[in-house]
Parts: structure tokens; C-alpha cells; sequence
């Protein structure tokens, strides 16, 4: 074997191998349901409180201080609500798809917890935005429903929400289920470019984005409304999945030491 001072940096690599180490310790030991737990305890009240400050201030902005549009009249005010759930049932599937890929490639048990945290909490939001699309459309459109490409593909969003909760709940192996659910989130996850560039592919009666990354067509109060609700709804997701998390952890820990430990178990 060669002696190291033949290798100038050797000193050096190993200080970094050292520190790659501790990173990855340091990784492992916090993506542990052991640890994630009473983070995500401590975490629950502020989201919490996040979410009912910041929805109430952007809902009191978009229905009583935005004006009335010129061409919708006080019929676009349900955009406060529409706009932000449908981000949200988009953002939460890429959520769920990416926590479903962490879990296929490096096996952590706490990855599929998180997927399969965030479902219900997801489709919640594609239930909110086909509901309050409906609710718009019937003065805009004169109709309920249409079979518009934008609606049809968040009717698509959903049933893979559905599914993905119907796949888990259907296989008692909890391992089988976690993989099973995973492709499923994955594969689903084209569905969603195809909701976001509906409305530019095919010649539909939904309306284009107002907000994209070259800026917004919204006056600023209007625009000021809908941010705050989308942070505030986004801060009630983050809340319920953290809530649904802890509830998912003690389900599957249940046998470990750790968790017999808990006041809520012991209790």
C-alpha cells in the first residue's frame, strides 16, 4: 500500500470525505420518522396560524377592497379562490410525484409517508377548483361545465389523486403499496404540463394565464389579493399534510421503541 504523502491532496480528501460523511449522516438522521415527528409538531401551530392570517387578509383584499372588473363584473372575485386551489392541486401532485421518486431511488420510508401525506390534501384542492371554476363559468359561460381541455385535464388531476389513495389503501403491504403508488404518481405527473399549456395547445372557451414569468396583466391590488390568498392556502397545505404526517408516522411506528415512548401513545 502506498504511502499518503505520495498523494498531495490526500490530507485534503479525506477532511473531505470526513465532511461528506457527516453530511450524509447528517441527511439520514433527519429524514428518519424518528426525527421528522416532533419537528413537524413544532412546525403544525405556525403554518397554522400562517394559514388563517394570510387567507382572511387576501380574501378581504380580492372581495372588498380589489375593484369590480370592467368586463365580469363582481363575478371574477371567485379568481381568489380558483386561481390559488389550482395552483396548488398542480404544485402538491409535482410534490407528491417528486416524494415518490426520492422514495423509488433511495428507499427512505419517509419519503412515501410524505407522498402519501400530501394526496388528500391535493385532491381537496382539485375538488376546490373544478368547484369554483363551475361556480365561475355559469355566469361567464352560461353553463356549469364544459368539456373545456383545461377542465377535462383537472378532472384527470384528480382521479390520479383519487387513485393514488385508492391504490395505497387497497394493498395491506404497506411497502407494496408505497412502490405501487409511486409509479402511479409518477406516470400521472405528465397530466400536469398538460393542465398549465392547455389553454396555449388547443382553441378553448378557458381564459389564458393573467400571471406568468414575463409579468402580470392584474392591477397590483388585484394581483396584491391573490398572492396573499395563494401563500395563505399554501400555508394551510403545508399545516394539514404536517398534521396528516404525524398521524401516518405513529400508524407505521407504531411497533418501534421510539413511539411506544410518546405521550399520545402511552396515553
Amino acid at each position: 500500500m502506498k504511502d499518503l504523502a505520495t498523494f498531495p491532496d490526500a490530507a485534503a480528501t479525506g477532511a473531505r470525505g470526513v465532511a461528506l460523511a457527516g453530511a450524509g449522516h447528517w441527511w439520514w438522521r433527519h429524514a428518519s420518522p424518528q426525527h421528522v415527528y416532533p419537528l413537524a409538531g413544532r412546525l403544525l401551530p405556525w403554518f397554522a396560524a400562517l394559514a388563517v392570517v394570510l387567507t382572511v387578509a387576501g380574501l378581504y383584499i380580492g372581495f372588498f377592497v380589489a375593484p369590480t372588473d370592467h368586463q365580469q363584473g363582481d363575478a371574477y372575485r371567485i379568481i381568489y379562490l380558483h386561481v390559488p386551489a389550482a395552483w396548488l392541486a398542480m404544485l402538491i401532485y409535482l410534490a407528491m410525484a417528486f416524494w415518490s421518486a426520492v422514495g423509488l431511488v433511495l428507499g427512505t420510508r419517509l419519503s412515501f409517508m410524505m407522498a402519501r401525506a400530501l394526496a388528500p390534501t391535493g385532491a381537496l384542492f382539485a375538488v376546490l377548483t373544478l368547484w369554483t371554476g363551475s361556480l365561475w363559468g355559469r355566469p361567464t359561460w352560461g353553463t356549469w361545465w364544459v368539456w373545456d381541455a383545461r377542465l377535462t385535464s383537472v378532472v384527470i388531476l384528480l382521479f390520479l389523486y383519487i387513485g393514488f389513495i385508492a391504490l395505497q389503501a387497497a394493498i395491506d403491504d404497506s411497502r407494496k403499496s408505497d412502490k405501487a403508488g409511486a409509479v402511479l404518481a409518477l406516470v400521472g405527473a405528465v397530466n400536469v404540463p398538460i393542465i398549465y399549456f392547455s389553454v396555449q395547445w388547443w382553441n378553448t372557451l378557458h381564459q389564458g394565464s393573467s400571471i406568468n414569468l414575463k409579468g402580470s396583466s392584474m392591477a397590483t391590488v388585484m394581483l396584491t389579493g391573490m398572492l396573499v390568498t395563494t401563500l395563505g392556502l399554501w400555508a394551510y397545505a403545508i399545516a394539514a399534510v404536517l398534521a396528516r404526517l404525524r398521524a401516518i408516522v405513529l400508524e407505521r411506528e407504531s411497533h418501534t421503541d421510539w413511539a411506544a415512548r410518546l405521550p399520545e401513545v402511552r396515553s
